[in-house]
């Protein structure tokens, strides 16, 4: 794994540990968070999140050993992603899915803060389709209600 901190952003995060600096900006275990806050992170501070499909290697296996076994499987067919080449890939396929995003934010569980080396790591859940509130009235595209008319 190939860590690229950002060593100046880094550094300001209060905190001693990269657990506690994590927890700083809301990283810790079992928190709910939008993929883009988990995007933004990766990208200020250089710390690589992983997003998970199965639920059983994100809470059984270490990360390493799941990057070992599929490393010779191309990435984007791997039970594990990058959160930052998921969200480019999702975007190339799908230029609406930003807008999507924007409508219907994508809520992933944080299930581990780590450290390899003394590098971070973050690991993260896709939620399940099952937990996916899809009975909701779908908005038209691009609009959002606006707040009632108080004249």
């Amino acid at each position: 794994m190939i860590c690229m901190i950002n060593k100046t952003a880094w550094a300001v995060l209060p905190g001693a540990t990269p657990k506690e600096k994590l927890a700083h900006i809301g990283l810790v275990p079992k928190a709910a968070v939008d993929i883009r806050k988990l995007q933004t992170i990766a990208d200020n501070y250089g710390v690589p999140i992983y997003l998970f499909f199965e639920e059983s290697l994100a809470r059984t296996r270490t990360l390493p050993s799941v990057l070992s076994e599929f490393s010779n499987v191309p990435e984007y067919e791997r039970p594990v992603i990058l959160v930052t080449s998921f969200l480019r890939f999702t975007q190339e396929n799908d230029p609406s899915f930003v807008q999507t995003l924007e409508e219907f934010p994508l809520v992933v569980e944080i299930v581990l803060v780590g450290e390899i080396q003394g590098e971070p790591y973050v690991t993260c859940l896709m939620p399940f389709l099952d937990e996916l509130d899809v009975s909701a009235e779908l908005p038209e595209p691009g609009l959002h209600a606006l707040p009632p008319d108080k004249s």
